[in-house]
């Protein structure tokens, strides 16, 4: 993660969360006053965004002492200390929020995306994030699917081709699957991801100069047959289950054989989990 990246949208957080001041923190707590405060890990999980939320604290005061308890990306257990934070007490409370809201956030994901990467052990398939990411955030949340195990797909538009139903819908049937890749790759000479709906568009697609292609909201049992004919048409080429998996059916998909699994809703966990800022003393 770049570092100019983070402090940026870290100034914006701080800027959004404290307005013109802590009236409450600045009216009750000495600007003299010291504290020791520990970050607490109040479920199990894997921790992610440790750097981050150094980042909230050393932007707002640089007299503010960070000390990481624990290793980026390794799950804990409930109870853990994770960081030990020390310094001026207005500013550690003051800025507590928002590094909270980074590292449980971005340790969410780490978690979640650790899960489904167990889950489809020991089977070949890789797990992969998408481009459902929170607007500006998508450097920290990929950062956190890698940490939990997961892989990033393309970053933005200009990385690979990606045709989808929506781009072969504007062509208005002019252009055949194979078609269309050749356009995409005579103008940019990049890799490019065919989605597909039907058998029949996966048969040509298998002919195609597309590298991988997208199986848009198959069935277990239509990847598997998928699969099957991709080893027999063109086992060069990968495949992508994609579209409505979940904890739940990840391991069905993964016993399959596809190459890749793309899950969107990796980086938009809603039961996340849970971090405290505990003081300790003065």
């Amino acid at each position: 993660m770049k570092k100019a990246y983070m402090k940026g949208i870290v100034s914006a957080a701080l800027a959004e969360d404290i307005g013109q001041g802590d009236i409450t923190t600045n009216s009750l707590v000495p600007a003299s006053a010291k504290i020791e405060a520990h970050l607490v890990f109040k479920t199990e999980g894997v921790i992610c965004g440790l750097d981050v939320a150094q980042c909230v604290f050393k932007t707002f005061s640089k007299r503010v002492s960070f000390h990481k308890c624990v290793q980026e990306g390794v799950k804990i257990n409930k109870s853990t200390i994770v960081a030990i934070i020390k310094g001026p007490a207005r500013a550690i409370l003051t800025a507590e929020r928002v590094a909270i809201n980074f590292l449980t956030h971005l340790s969410s994901i780490a978690t979640r995306t650790r899960v489904m990467v167990d889950l489809i052990k020991p089977y070949p398939s890789k797990i992969f994030d998408t481009r459902k990411t929170t607007p500006l955030l998508r450097q920290m949340e990929r950062h956190a699917v890698r940490e939990g195990g997961g892989h990033n797909h393309r970053f933005d538009l200009s990385i690979m081709g990606m045709i989808k139903d929506n781009h072969r819908f504007l062509l208005g049937g002019k252009q055949g699957l194979k078609e269309a890749v050749q356009i995409v790759k005579h103008t940019t000479n990049k890799t490019v991801v065919l989605e597909v709906d039907t058998w029949e568009e996966l048969k040509e697609a298998l002919t195609s100069r597309a590298e991988i292609i997208l199986l848009d909201n198959m069935t277990p049992q239509q990847v598997r047959k998928a699969v099957v004919l991709r080893d027999r048409i063109n086992p060069r080429v990968l495949l992508e289950a994609s579209g409505g998996i979940s904890l739940h059916n990840v391991r069905a998909y993964a016993k399959t054989g596809v190459d890749r699994i793309s899950v969107g809703s990796l980086t938009s966990v809603k039961d996340g989990v849970d971090i405290s800022l505990d003081f300790v003393r003065l």
